[in-house]
């Protein structure tokens, strides 16, 4: 039986928590015992009482809960004085961007924590049930849409009125991962005419089967990285990408931009340029926000309105939809949390492919995302970056991680 204490998230506006009454049942009916810092579900409107009664402890000082765990469990990036507190040996399961806090993984190292970084979960299909970055980008391309829809002065849908026929706006959607799909699927319920680009050619049946148009972009490199995921373009790529959106975005009512690389800032797919060019009062909603963005001109954490175009640089969209991002991402937290629990002792396997690596059907490797363990940093380009040799465990060599969306 395992000690498993869930905090109350920060900074300060995260409304999210990593525990739910039902997955706090399943995680007890495992044997293990469960603690929620007093509060921690408040801002996804769960009080004390329901956790309580589905079988956790509610404690008020978060500072004993730290030390005294197995297992933390939360959303955010530890702070270093959080990870102080932990006792040698103990779990986290948490975000971690590992390649972005190298001085916080040399920490969770010299303590000898296993991390699990949710961040770093294979997009495999067996991971399918624990890959939060999917969950929670399905809710972001959802909230984009709203945004749009509510900062344009336009409706979405066509309407034939006794007053004269209202055109349907034209949505144009970068990107075609979990983000940007569930944006097509909300802006045609809408009634928009949606138009996608994206750099890998194999999204184009899904953009389709969708209601969409896809925007090609022909070339014969290959743009797609193990995973899944699209990997950094060459410099002519850009160069053809950018001459064939251009016509695309300057006659968009909305665009909505997901475009993002693992560990890279997000690529800039939209110059000044081209927001000069639109129409007055059109929008954009950049999810790439987080990294920079994908847009010359937005302003990370901010709603903006520059040469007429409003530019929505909101952070966490998923946080304001603290419910549902909750109810996803304890799910996610509590299936990797069981699958490393058998007949009620919880241990990390190093031979589950989830945990520490694997390889496709094609032969590539991809680490797993247990990125510390045993006082040994185990992803090799985290070790790569930290200038560490080569990982004293079996690990693969080819990183697997990103946002987006």
């Amino acid at each position: 039986m395992a000690s498993i204490f869930f905090p109350k998230e920060f900074p300060a506006g995260e409304r999210r928590v990593a525990a739910t009454p039902d997955t706090v049942k399943r995680l007890v009916k495992e044997g293990h015992s469960v603690t929620i810092e007093q509060g921690a579900g408040a801002g996804a409107f769960y009080p004390d009482t329901e956790y309580s009664q589905a079988g956790a402890a509610i404690e008020a000082d978060a500072a004993k809960a730290w030390a005294a765990a197995d297992i933390i469990a939360q959303l955010s990036v530890p702070m270093a004085s959080q990870v102080s507190q932990m006792k040698e040996g103990a779990s986290i399961v948490s975000f971690l961007w590992p390649l972005d806090n190298l001085e916080l993984v040399k920490l969770l190292a010299e303590r000898k924590i296993s991390a699990f970084a949710m961040d770093a979960v294979p997009r495999t299909t067996r991971a399918q049930k624990d890959d939060a970055l999917t969950s929670q980008a399905s809710l972001a391309g959802y909230k984009a849409v709203l945004l749009a829809a509510m900062h344009l002065p336009k409706i979405f849908p066509m309407q034939m009125t006794a007053a004269g026929t209202i055109r349907p706006a034209k949505v144009v959607i970068i990107g075609a991962g979990v983000a940007g799909l569930q944006a097509i699927a909300t802006a045609k319920r809408l009634g928009a005419i949606v138009e996608v680009s994206d750099v890998r050619p194999e999204v184009k049946e899904q953009v389709q089967s969708l209601g969409a148009s896809y925007i090609e972009v022909k070339s014969e490199e290959n743009l797609s990285a193990v995973g899944g995921y699209a990997k950094e373009q060459s410099e002519e790529f850009k160069r053809k990408q950018a001459e064939v959106l251009r016509a695309h975005l300057v006659a968009a009512d909305a665009i909505i931009t997901t475009a993002l690389i693992p560990y890279r800032p997000a690529p800039k797919l939209i110059g000044a340029d081209v927001v000069q060019a639109m129409r007055p009062g059109s929008v954009i909603v950049d999810l790439a926000a987080e990294r920079g963005g994908n847009c010359e001109l937005t302003e990370p954490g901010k709603t903006v309105v520059k040469h007429g175009i409003t530019l929505v640089g909101e952070l966490a969209l998923a946080n304001t939809l603290p419910v549902h991002a909750s109810d996803q991402y304890a799910k996610n937290v509590q299936n990797v949390l069981s699958d490393a629990t058998k007949k009620g002792v919880f241990g990390w396997d190093l031979a589950d492919d989830i945990v520490g690596g694997g390889k496709t059907k094609e032969g590539q490797a991809y680490p797993g995302a247990l990125i510390t363990h045993s006082g040994e940093v185990l992803h090799p380009k985290v070790r790569e970056a930290l200038k560490l040799p080569a990982a004293p465990v079996a690990a693969a060599p080819e990183a697997a991680q990103a946002a987006k969306s």
